[in-house]
């Protein structure tokens, strides 16, 4: 009876294996065929909104046109595309092409914010468009740290009131203006750069803040001339308006045109000498007060 009763036993039980067996590997056949949501790839849309997003971050930050266009170029490559990029001083224009498909194509033209310089965001973007062509990040988490990277908060408007008060009278001293220079172009930047806060939070046109800013220092500098302070007055005068030197726009508008980019570089440039032309005419008008106008 034993013998009779083992052979049902025995084939029961192997159907009963084969069958875990079949049913682990159709689930295990089932995943392989289910699409990964975070692997899925991204469509043109997503992508494009995410690159001038990106492009015009960094124009806004400070980069110059190469830069900018590698870095989103880099990127649309990752993620199958390729990118022609046009940037203007108040806009940016994009072609994204897939390169599978060279019918499925997108333009978009995005904006730019007023220029706000913030070369931590400039290095940050970089390395997050090596960190996509390497394949460490996917574009889902490209997304989150890019948002990250633009919220992230910025350093506090006293620290920099301070810090910029301090640097331009650094320079008074650098030009050897004695004690008193230094102290008075130290309360004059400190009195232009409050006001240039103020006005560019209020979205005053950035001429008219860098003519406001640069009469206000100059006018508080020019006290040395006034009441004979310290032995250098000229140079505390001089100094006062250093601050709204506009070396970053001077600089990228040259990067532009050796690169190619003569359009942008012009614009850049035409910008950086009305600029120029308003601290001029913000200095002279208090010279003009001050009765200073011979010097």
């Amino acid at each position: 009876m034993k013998n009779s009763n083992f052979a049902p036993e025995f084939i029961m039980s192997v159907c009963f294996r084969a069958n875990l067996l079949f049913i682990f590997q159709s689930i295990f056949i089932f995943s392989q065929m289910t699409p990964n949501s975070e692997l899925k790839e991204p469509d043109i849309h997503e992508v494009a909104d995410l690159l001038t997003d990106v492009a015009s971050t960094l124009m806004t930050s400070g980069a110059h046109t190469s830069r900018i266009s590698q870095n989103v170029s880099r990127m649309a490559e990752t993620y199958g595309y390729q990118v022609d990029l046009s940037v203007f001083q108040l806009s940016i224009m994009m072609t994204i092409t897939s390169l599978e498909n060279q019918h499925e194509r997108l333009t978009l033209i995005k904006k730019t914010a007023p220029l706000l310089l913030n070369y931590n965001i400039v290095s940050e973007l970089s390395a997050l468009s090596w960190d996509t062509y390497d394949g460490k990040i996917t574009f889902e988490d490209a997304k989150e740290l890019y948002h990250e990277i633009t919220t992230k908060k910025r350093i506090s408007r006293w620290s920099v009131l301070l810090l910029v008060s301090l640097a331009n009278a650094a320079f008074c001293g650098l030009f050897h203006g004695d004690l008193y220079a230094i102290s008075l172009v130290f309360f004059s930047t400190m009195s232009g750069f409050l006001i240039r806060q103020e006005m560019i939070k209020r979205h005053v046109n950035h001429l008219v803040v860098f003519t406001t800013s640069a009469f206000v220092a100059s006018l508080v500098a020019g006290m040395a001339y006034v009441y004979n302070i310290g032995t250098t007055p000229d140079i505390a005068l001089a100094s006062s308006v250093l601050y709204l030197i506009p070396g970053v726009p001077l600089i990228n508008s040259i990067l532009d045109i050796i690169q190619g980019h003569i359009l942008t570089g012009m614009a850049r440039l035409v910008n950086a000498i009305s600029l120029i032309v308003c601290i001029s005419i913000g200095l002279f008008s208090s010279m003009l007060i001050l009765g200073l106008e011979k010097l």
